[in-house]
């Protein structure tokens, strides 16, 4: 038994979760275009206070560390330092997609897909996506079989996949299977999950139960684009290829 506090704001939304021991965990989940700095300590002192605990009663902190909106991950890593550090905790740091993974083995279409090999794909805007491909283990826990990528959508490697999910097919649908001999049924694509607290919560708990949590002072977002963003000339270049 643990109890884990979950982070992530590196997406569009504002995400944060508590489990206790076995009780069902507590979760604050919203939407926001700019504020999740407003949200968030205000969010974790509410769930610690429903649970009638204090930050140092918590075991570790999970915290999503990207790939995802550059602002918001390091809004969620330097949050999740100052909590940890405050409290003398270790943390328990999440990749986006891994914490994607985690959520979708436990949706009941992809259960009734009743498949071990899958992909992970996320919009990385400037026309790329985040990838990676997972496999299933015979306990239901998805392992990312390697390195999270970054490519132009026509560029993923889908073959031995049998389901798709993230956010990269709401933006560029088919683009994502030229390079494969067909497209998956719908019924093998989940376009609508994303990054959620849940899943951080669910890979912090694994790692935290293998031993994986770390001294906070080693804890970095995960930059898997080195440039994020262009100059006026690239731009410009950019649009005329």
């Amino acid at each position: 038994m643990s109890r884990i506090l979950a982070i992530d704001t590196s997406s569009s939304w504002c995400s944060v979760a508590l489990a206790v021991d076995d009780l069902p965990p507590m979760v604050r989940h919203q939407q926001v275009s700019a504020g999740a700095s407003q949200l968030l300590l205000p969010w974790v002192k509410e769930l610690l206070n429903i649970a009638a605990m204090e930050l140092t009663d918590l075991d570790a902190i999970a915290i999503g560390v990207g790939p995802g909106a550059f602002t918001g991950v390091r809004l969620g890593v330097a949050a999740a330092q100052g909590l940890a550090t405050a409290a003398r905790l270790p943390v328990l740091p999440v990749a986006s997609l891994d914490s994607i993974a985690a959520m979708l083995v436990q949706s009941p279409d992809f259960i009734a897909a009743d498949i071990q090999d899958f992909a992970i794909a996320i919009d990385a805007r400037m026309d790329e996506i985040y990838w990676a491909k997972y496999h299933q283990d015979t306990l239901g826990w998805p392992t990312r079989i390697d390195n999270i990528a970054l490519c132009a959508p026509e560029e993923i490697q889908l073959e031995g996949i049998e389901y798709l999910a993230g956010s990269a097919y709401q933006e560029f649908g088919e683009r994502l299977f030229s390079t494969t001999a067909k497209s998956l049924a719908p019924h093998f694509i989940d376009q609508e999950i994303g990054i959620h607290a849940l899943g951080v919560l669910a890979c912090g708990q694994e790692m935290w139960r293998t031993g994986l949590q770390q001294d906070v002072h080693l804890l970095e977002p995960l930059y898997v684009r080195n440039k994020v963003a262009f100059t006026t000339l690239e731009r410009s270049q950019n649009s005329h290829v």
